[in-house]
């Protein structure tokens, strides 16, 4: 008995050691696959941060856009806040504000600016898991039916956006 239990550690980090090893052969973080390629945006019924009128996924249909997964809490976000700015009346951009505190979030989107056609109180996570979401900041491209073309993990920057995102949004308005 007490012969296997001095295994259970080493297992354990045999198992932790594999997965972190796997976890680095990443080419890049920011191209993390996802099963959603393809297929239509998740469902959900949530309200809207700055109003609290419901929304679903058919509101994000119509053209292509972004959908943006922030929170008042990720530093990263704020980052890329500027970007998202400059892109507004470029192109649609939906957001989800993702485990937050709603007040905060209205709060930090007057301090900050609203870049958002509106974004999602998404307090339990719900919407993020269905997404897969790692955390946040993600941000997807949905094409006009609302379907996910394309997942980006982490901060979008000037070059993402100009050697992918904006190309691929150009190819899905041009359909």
């Amino acid at each position: 008995m007490h012969r296997t239990l001095f295994y259970v550690p080493i297992v354990c980090f045999v198992i932790i050691m594999g997965v972190l090893a796997w976890a680095f052969t990443l080419e890049d973080a920011s191209r993390l696959p996802s099963v959603l390629i393809d297929r239509p945006f998740p469902a959900f019924e949530l309200p809207i941060v700055k109003t609290g009128v419901l929304v679903t996924e058919q509101d994000l249909k119509g053209r292509p856009a972004l959908v943006n997964v922030w929170a008042t809490w990720c530093a990263n976000c704020l980052i890329e806040h500027p970007l998202f700015m400059e892109l507004k009346d470029e192109v649609p951009i939906f957001g989800i504000n993702y485990n937050d505190d709603t007040d905060k979030a209205k709060a930090w989107l007057r301090r900050h600016r609203d870049p958002y056609q509106f974004s999602i109180v998404d307090i339990e996570g719900k919407l993020a898991i269905d997404l897969g979401v790692y955390g946040a900041p993600e941000t997807y491209v949905i094409d006009a039916e609302g379907a996910i073309q394309y997942r980006h993990v982490g901060i979008v920057s000037r070059e993402d956006w100009e050697l992918t995102l904006a190309p691929l949004l150009s190819r899905l308005e041009s359909r």
